[in-house]
């Protein structure tokens, strides 16, 4: 695969060259530099990157006083979570004190 030097679009070869298809550039081929291209067989695969699901396990602590009347806690934990067939998230509250849990209003 060989990308062009003027625009940096992929380039296609036609015949003896190697031409751009967006600005229409031209090069010789040059059988040696492509003899050297790595194929794709000889890539090694290392499987699919990790991906973090940022749903699971995020939690932050604010400032936010426990509804509940048996309780003085005033620092809860929460996390965003999208609202069943809605399009806006809703903020899950947990209570550092007793756990009592509640969502924004």
């Amino acid at each position: 695969m060989r990308f062009c030097d003027e625009c940096g679009s992929m380039m296609h070869t036609e015949g003896d060259a190697w031409v751009c298809r967006s600005c229409e550039n031209r090069e010789p081929r040059d059988s040696r530099a492509e003899t050297a291209m790595t194929t794709q067989d000889g890539q090694r695969d290392d499987g699919a990157p990790a991906v973090a699901d940022a749903t699971q396990g995020s939690t932050e602590t604010t400032r936010e006083p426990c509804p509940a009347d048996d309780c003085d806690g005033e620092r809860a934990d929460y996390e965003m979570m999208p609202k069943p067939g809605g399009s806006y998230e809703v903020r899950l509250f947990t209570c550092v004190e007793c756990g009592r849990k509640w969502r924004d209003s």
